[in-house]
């Protein structure tokens, strides 16, 4: 048969890496920052844009979507051309994805710091631009698909199989879990269209599932196109990629509620969660032994070839976090774990060796064959590769240690049983900075490994040549039936149909979505009303938008389980039906700071019903008040005019997702708030420093500033239940 000639697309596998370099260190840099602001609070203090909780979700999206994202479409357009044997489908759609990509993570990296934000973890982008992605992720599809329609080879690799799935799957997640509603559609606010339980179970439906089908499922992928390539060796077992790939996509999507155990959430939904859970070590496990045995034969090249083994690490990473993934889904492990530094060493496991390790030693092989010269410097790789190793392992034990130190001691009683062994939250936190010393160690070495292989990529390509256009051949496609041929096995049939495969792995990743969510959404009985709870006042609801602005929600809780040790500590533990106004649910994932759930309470265990002069100093100057807080100052909340410009489109916002405001409490809105921040400000000006210090300042009084806002917000937390309970 005559073959024919093309040539593969190598520039736009080259900006992908060029982007994910540059990205990597950005984003490592913040993370580094951010860990050294738990040793010095107050190191960017004053600077609103370079606080905690505004840099928290630039790190985790920098990360993500930027560096290991723009990795992941590297080795997709680099491998799938080959598989393929075609150039890719659309170059004008190549540009555009590229391009499209790179100004979604420069909006983020701006709005951000801003204080644009919907606090949904991994989903913080405000919605014009979860717009923006939504669009460029249907180009990347459509050049995808494309490219599968026009290839020369007939049967679809397995590589591509997860690929297919991730296209569909974060499309999915994605779009259900961004509906929200903008204030204004000039403006950069918007609430989420769910509340309170149901808004956690999509969040965490989508978060789980965005690190499964983000994180996992397109570096399988390159697993299995990189790994056989780099060990010169055919994947171990094409059966055992099949039993993988079908298991791992159908079960992982039913693991999302594991985030959410002892929590609010209804039973039979975080019981779900954690059988699909357990269910999941067989297929990550049979794809990690698939990934390793792939290496038979070959264990002696691992000693002297720096990007196997930067692969066997990565493996190795990804089996030790899918192990760990389904242990932390049970119930008493969870108990434990759950909330503490054990969830964030457990994260950093899979982003730092199975993300950061696939990524580098695909980046290693790649860049010296698309320059067509060798790599400038083994011996700077193995060095990288050993700095960075070590760079995990200081970065991620002592946050095991931490973790449990955490849990212990907040779940101490004295001998007697009377009361908690350790009372003060800060107790916790001063015995773990050696740990977050050791962390900030840890992540300084993996940075330095990620400039070790700056040097190294730029010295090998100055002394290469650039290869943009290569060129191959292959033989046109040839059409044979298409019904199954005799002998031919069902899924060797499914492997020459695409759009088959497409739509099966659709219905695959539906069933489990569908069941969970469904319900939650359309039964009430699942979330049960409490007659006590109201909405927000007009104040409350300005100092929660705050709230969420200044992330604060990355360092506190509001989500009381129940347990004896946070009862004893905290009150109430939290019910449902006190979440139903709340768009977006605020329930946090760990706590660096104690929970804020019933912080408004009077009697409360913690904090004994604080006094807004408390709440006001404590946001001014917190170690003033608490000695060995990590919480950074917010003197900016104290010297900033609220805006309450949109407050009425606000509350019609919220009208139209089913709060009841009436049209004169949404007339009155302006009154509402003046009347609540004087009475707030009178309380505040009979303390003499905060007179002598703030009550002069005619220009802008202190009822019209942020803090009181804020301070209103905080008050008002757990009061609802404390008001049923008293009647």
């Amino acid at each position: 048969m005559d073959k024919q000639q093309f040539y593969y697309d190598n520039k736009i596998v080259r900006n992908f890496i060029y982007a994910s370099i540059v990205f990597g260190v950005v984003g490592m840099l913040v993370g580094l920052l951010l860990a050294f602001m738990f040793l010095f609070p107050n190191l960017t203090s004053g600077v609103s844009f370079l606080s905690f909780g505004r840099l928290r979700p630039l790190h985790t999206n920098a990360v993500i979507f930027a560096f290991v994202g723009n990795a992941m479409f590297a080795g997709v357009y680099y491998s799938m051309q080959r598989l393929l044997k075609t150039r890719m489908f659309s170059d004008l759609l190549s540009k555009i994805h590229f391009w499209g990509w790179q100004l979604i993570i420069v909006a983020a990296a701006i709005t951000l710091p801003l204080g644009f934000t919907t606090s949904k973890e991994y989903a913080e982008l405000e919605w014009p631009i979860d717009i923006a992605i939504a669009l460029i992720w249907v180009v990347f599809g459509i050049n995808m698909i494309g490219t599968i329609i026009k290839r020369r080879e007939r049967h679809i690799y397995v590589a591509i199989w997860f690929y297919i799935a991730t296209f569909v799957t974060v499309a999915v997640l994605h779009i259900f879990n961004s509906f929200e509603l903008p204030v204004s559609f000039s403006g950069m606010k918007s609430y989420s269209v769910y509340a309170g339980v149901q808004d956690a179970l999509v969040q965490w439906w989508y978060g789980h599932n965005a690190v499964a089908f983000f994180l996992t499922t397109p570096f399988l992928g390159m697993m299995y196109y990189f790994v056989p390539k780099a060990a010169n060796r055919p994947v171990y077992s094409y059966r055992l990629s099949i039993i993988h790939f079908w298991s791992l996509i159908f079960l992982y999507i039913w693991a999302g509620p594991h985030h959410l155990l002892y929590s609010a959430l209804p039973d039979w939904a975080q019981n779900l969660g954690v059988v699909f859970s357990v269910m999941l070590i067989a297929p990550s496990w049979g794809g990690m032994i698939n990934g390793l045995l792939t290496l038979r034969g070959v264990w002696d090249k691992v000693r002297t070839d720096s990007v196997l083994k930067f692969f066997v690490v990565a493996i190795t990473g990804y089996g030790m976090a899918t192990f760990e993934g389904p242990m932390l889904s049970l119930k008493n492990v969870n108990a434990i774990a759950h909330f503490t530094d054990w969830i964030i060493a457990h994260v950093h496991v899979g982003a730092l060796a199975w993300n950061g390790f696939m990524s580098f030693g695909m980046i290693y092989w790649l860049i010296p064959r698309m320059t067509k010269s060798k790599l400038f410097s083994e011996k700077l790789a193995n060095f990288h590769f050993w700095i960075g190793t070590l760079g995990i392992i200081l970065y991620a034990l002592p946050m095991y240690v931490a973790g449990f130190t955490q849990a212990s001691m907040w779940k101490q009683f004295k001998p007697d049983g009377s009361s908690l062994e350790y009372g003060n939250f800060l107790e916790t936190v001063t015995q773990l900075m050696p740990m977050y010393w050791m962390r900030a160690i840890g992540g300084t070495l993996y940075l330095v490994g990620v400039l070790v292989l700056v040097y190294n990529i730029i010295m090998t390509v100055r002394q290469g040549q650039a290869v943009e256009n290569e060129l191959a051949e292959a033989p046109a496609l040839e059409v044979i039936s298409k019904n199954r041929l005799k002998g031919e096995k069902w899924h060797a049939w499914l492997e020459r149909k695409p759009v088959q495969f497409m739509i099966y792995t659709t219905i695959a990743i539906l069933i489990g979505g569908a069941v969970q969510i469904l319900p939650t959404l359309l039964v009430k009985s699942n979330i049960p009303t409490i007659a006590a709870v109201k909405p927000y006042t007009p104040l409350e609801l300005q100092g929660r938008d705050l709230y969420i602005r200044e992330g604060c929600v990355s360092c506190h809780s509001q989500m009381i389980r129940p347990f004896r040790s946070e009862v004893e500590r905290y009150g109430e533990y939290s019910k449902a039906g006190e979440f139903v106004y709340d768009h977006p649910f605020l329930w946090g994932s760990k706590r660096t700071g104690p929970d804020l759930a019933r912080e408004g309470v009077t009697g409360n265990p913690l904090s004994g019903g604080r006094d807004d002069v408390w709440q006001f100093n404590h946001l001014y100057d917190p170690q003033s008040i608490s000695p060995g807080s990590l919480m950074p100052r917010y003197q900016w909340l104290i010297h900033n005019q609220l805006d309450n410009s949109t407050i009425q489109d606000k509350m019609k916002t919220m009208v139209t997702l089913g709060v009841p405001y009436t049209d004169q409490e949404i007339a009155d809105a302006q009154k509402s708030i003046d009347a609540q921040a004087s009475k707030i400000e009178s309380r505040l000006l009979a303390n003499t420093e905060i007179k002598k210090s703030f009550g002069a300042e005619a220009t802008v009084p202190l009822k019209d500033r942020e803090i009181i806002a804020v301070v209103a917000y905080l008050q008002r937390l757990g009061t609802d239940i404390q008001v049923k309970d008293k009647k």
